[in-house]
């Protein structure tokens, strides 16, 4: 019997099997002896073979997956967590006030999207919210994403806003909505999918970040039954995985085009003489924040440790 994997509940999963029916399984233990380094071998969006005994039931097998989104396990230096597979896209929640998302932050997350084969979209939520300040900063964030090639939208899932916006790219597609702590996730979620009832919480007046609401990643689906979007819990780091140094540059597409042009093949833009992403640095053609990010990681991959929760 196969099905779909909707729900990770910890050491238990939920899978919907081709007839419909929702199984709660374990998974086998030899999974864990297949040199797989990740603390989820079994994800939400995997497609899985289950064997059904008496009132036990076990995934023995997963389906070769189509991508994911991965990054590294929080204060483990060489495990690695999958966050969801088999996607049509990924949304990017993300705030610039109460809480603010850090531009490193979704560099990060765009830079995994990129090397896993994941369309990413950017969700700026609480756009109500903003004074005649930020909405200038907003106007520039937009437009630094869309001159890379992102997709930016502008929401409240508070009052509806932009919704329909959102709305609107989920039709026969499996989309994964991501982010921190309070950026507005699952009050989006519910505005997507009325009835879901996906638990939302006020962020903390003390330290300006979100508490979590979702405790484990499920698969909603939408109400005409064309798609699915996957709910996340937050995510305070993303801490890159399996890059390689020279490799960073080609998940920045804006580098990436720039370094064409560098005098050598394998310049890492940090210190190589003629390196035209430097030059495009100085001359304000590369983002400064963007140049930081791409840094950040190239330190995460040389180091082979993750510090910082960006």
């Amino acid at each position: 019997m196969n099905g779909l994997v909707i729900k990770n509940t910890g050491s238990w999963y939920i899978v919907k099997t081709d007839d419909n029916r929702l199984v709660n399984c374990k998974i086998k233990g030899n999974f864990r002896l297949k040199g797989i380094r990740t603390t989820n071998p079994v994800s939400v969006g995997d497609r899985v073979d289950i064997l059904e005994n008496g009132d036990t039931a076990f995934i023995v097998s997963i389906y070769p997956r189509q991508n994911y989104i991965i990054r590294r396990a929080s204060n483990l230096s060489k495990e690695s967590h999958i966050i969801a597979s088999n996607l049509d896209q990924a949304f990017l929640v993300v705030s610039l006030i109460n809480p603010q998302t850090s531009t490193t932050f979704i560099d990060r997350f765009l830079a995994t999207a990129e090397a896993y084969r994941v369309p990413a979209v950017i969700v700026v939520n609480k756009v109500d919210l903003l004074d005649e300040e930020l909405n200038e900063y907003f106007k520039a964030f937009k437009y630094l994403y869309e001159s890379i090639g992102y997709k930016v939208i502008g929401i409240s899932a508070e009052t509806g806003f932009g919704v329909e916006a959102v709305a609107d790219m989920l039709s026969g597609k499996v989309t994964l909505l991501s982010g921190n702590s309070g950026v507005g996730k699952s009050t989006l979620l519910n505005r997507l999918i009325p009835g879901t009832d996906a638990k939302t919480s006020a962020v903390s007046e003390t330290h300006h970040t979100g508490m979590h609401t979702t405790t484990f990643s499920e698969m909603y689906a939408l109400k005409d039954g064309s798609g699915y979007i996957i709910d996340t819990p937050g995510i305070k780091g993303f801490g890159t995985i399996d890059f390689n140094a020279e490799e960073v540059a080609h998940y920045f597409p804006e580098i990436f085009k720039i370094s064409a042009d560098c005098k050598y093949g394998n310049c890492t833009h940090r210190h190589e003489p003629g390196c035209a992403v430097k030059q495009a640095l100085e001359d304000c053609l590369i983002s400064q924040s963007r140049y930081a990010s791409y840094l950040s990681i190239i330190d995460d991959s040389t180091e082979g440790k993750y510090r910082k929760p960006f």
